[in-house]
């Protein structure tokens, strides 16, 4: 297992985890963070001063709402919800990383080519 401080997010990255995990339904910043922590076996750590700013520009680009609701517990918290939009922008960004990492994986994975 690798050690959670030696795994950086890519740019961009983060950005397309949260539109992932609101396509389950909305969410508050903190359940957010728990599902995506919960589905990469606590692998990635996601800081709420990470967190927070890339909800902000999802929401200025248009990919998510956001509304006051009540949390189980009682207490007043921002819920996202994603738009539309931003269900054409997840299968987008989720066909871009398959290429992605089939690609680097191609690499990672050749064999130093045989001189003649």
């Amino acid at each position: 297992m690798l050690d959670r401080t030696s795994i950086d997010l890519l740019q961009g990255t983060l950005g397309v985890l949260i539109l992932k995990a609101l396509s389950w339904g909305p969410m508050h910043g903190y359940g957010v963070v728990r599902w995506i922590e919960q589905v990469a076996g606590d692998d990635l750590l996601i800081e709420e001063g990470s967190l927070y700013p890339a909800l902000h520009r999802l929401q200025a680009r248009g990919l998510v709402t956001s509304q006051w609701t009540v949390s189980d517990s009682n207490r007043r918290v921002r819920s996202y919800t994603l738009t539309d939009v931003g269900r054409r922008q997840l299968r987008a960004e989720m066909t871009r990383w398959d290429n992605f990492s089939a690609a680097v994986s191609r690499v990672l994975q050749s064999r130093r080519p045989r001189t003649a």
